[in-house]
């Protein structure tokens, strides 16, 4: 008898944890994820909107007669264009993508499209990866990704050194937008852990623009190249939410809110701690850039706020159930807001009239503020005992020394007879040797040892 009367009360405690779980999801928004972030600036947030129309002008047939009209200040000059290639030249093996010189920001652009839905190759870049599968310095990368981003750099890394030598003062800009953001960032991950293939190009000269970024490396990579990535997200943009293998999401696409709306309920019965503990977990890479511009229980957009930071923990793991979770994934959306978001910024410096002087002191303190941001996310890192993180060095992210050491022993193994019949480096050669088998026949980075907290 007594069981049966126990009966409803477990029932009772059932539905109200229901409720309970039901109540908080659906009160979960986007200004969640941001809401202790601080202001982005408008001299860091600046490349932002040119970055999406060079994006978007790899989708143009004729980009003297564009179909999307660019803004004003954010047009695309053709004379400057160094090359473009189409899905017959990438021959499947990457989407396509451009190389830009910006002389009115002294930049060296190259620029990723984003998913083609028509297209299988995209797809096939996507489907080759398996969790756990790829190693990179210390932590785990999307596979497809990276031989995708390993086949760009192996196609064009003669005219990019020539570029970057030509161009001293220049910067190098990679970018992309979906699937092409998750190319983009772990070709800045090749690039940065091999400057010298690039004419020994300053890491400082270095960056990385990820639009709607895919979640491509594990956190504490992700961590560790903050001071180069930055990714852009708009307000409830499903894609750098879910940890759902980007293969599973479009293999889904007709059903999406279906498999977002059950990815959603698994995560929530994850704990945090024990998330932050699957080495292979895949994240959004780098530091964060967050536009908000609509507030919960309220219609309609508002003037777009841009939050950004180094989080660690709480790192954009929840997805927000909202109709707006795929549209916030377009980068002509994004563009736009982010256009509307930068000249808000510009428009509050006008009116406190800044002076020059002041905003020079204010680039430097903002560059020392994110160097001290980028090192307390290390740090928490540790704190937090994610596998494979590591407190920063006294040189920064890494330890110049070895980095150096490491980047000289990967030059002298490399220089046989790939650099005596082309003159170059095979990128993916590279990469593959990278890694080596075990004992039982997977694939494993390299040397291991730990030099003042970087892997070599």
């Amino acid at each position: 008898m007594s069981i049966i009367c126990g009966l409803p009360i477990i029932e009772c405690v059932y539905c109200l944890a229901c409720a309970r779980w039901a109540w908080k999801r659906c009160l979960h928004t986007a200004g969640h994820d941001s809401e202790t972030w601080g202001i982005a600036t408008p001299e860091e947030f600046e490349p932002v909107p040119r970055l999406c129309r060079y994006i978007l002008a790899v989708y143009e047939e004729d980009l003297r007669n564009p179909l999307w009209e660019p803004p004003r200040g954010y047009g695309i000059d053709p004379d400057c264009l160094i090359m473009k290639t189409s899905y017959e030249d990438t021959l499947g093996n990457a989407p396509p993508f451009l190389v830009y010189l910006d002389h009115a920001h002294h930049d060296i652009v190259l620029a990723i499209r984003g998913l083609n839905l028509a297209k299988e190759s995209d797809y096939a870049v996507l489907l080759d990866n398996k969790l756990g599968r790829r190693k990179f310095d210390g932590g785990y990368v999307h596979n497809g990704l990276l031989k995708a981003a390993g086949w760009v750099l192996n196609s064009e890394c003669d005219k990019l050194k020539e570029l970057v030598e030509k161009y001293p003062n220049y910067t190098l800009t990679f970018t992309g937008h979906s699937l092409g953001s998750g190319v983009a960032a772990l070709l800045t991950l090749v690039v940065v852990q091999n400057r010298d293939r690039l004419g020994n190009i300053d890491r400082k000269r270095i960056r990385c623009f990820a639009i709607a970024p895919a979640r491509c490396m594990s956190l504490n990579l992700a961590v560790r190249y903050a001071d180069v990535i930055n990714s852009i997200v708009l307000q409830d943009d499903f894609l750098p939410r879910t940890a759902t293998p980007l293969e599973d999401i479009f293999k889904s696409l007709f059903c999406l809110p279906c498999i977002l709306c059950l990815r959603c309920m698994a995560d929530t019965c994850i704990p945090e701690e024990k998330k932050l503990k699957d080495p292979r977990r895949l994240y959004a890479p780098g530091r964060l850039y967050h536009i908000v511009e609509r507030k919960p229980f309220r219609c309609g957009r508002f003037p777009p706020v841009v939050k950004t930071a180094v989080p660690v923990d709480g790192r954009f793991e929840h997805i927000v159930l909202s109709c707006n979770a795929t549209s916030d994934h377009a980068i002509l959306w994004i563009e736009r807001e982010a256009e509307r978001a930068l000249a808000l910024m510009q428009e509050k410096d006008q009116t406190f009239q800044i002076p020059a002087k002041q905003r020079m002191e204010r680039q430097e303190t903002l560059q020392k503020e994110h160097s001290e941001e980028h090192n307390a996310a290390l740090r928490r890192a540790v704190s937090l005992s994610i596998p494979h993180a590591f407190s920063p060095s006294r040189y920064g992210t890494f330890d110049q020394t070895s980095d150096e050491e490491s980047h000289k022993s990967l030059g002298d193994s490399s220089r046989g007879s790939s650099t005596r019949s082309r003159g170059r480096e095979n990128w993916d050669e590279l990469i593959e040797r990278l890694f080596e088998k075990d004992d039982s026949g997977h694939m494993v980075l390299k040397k291991t040892r730990i030099t003042d907290g970087v892997v070599i």
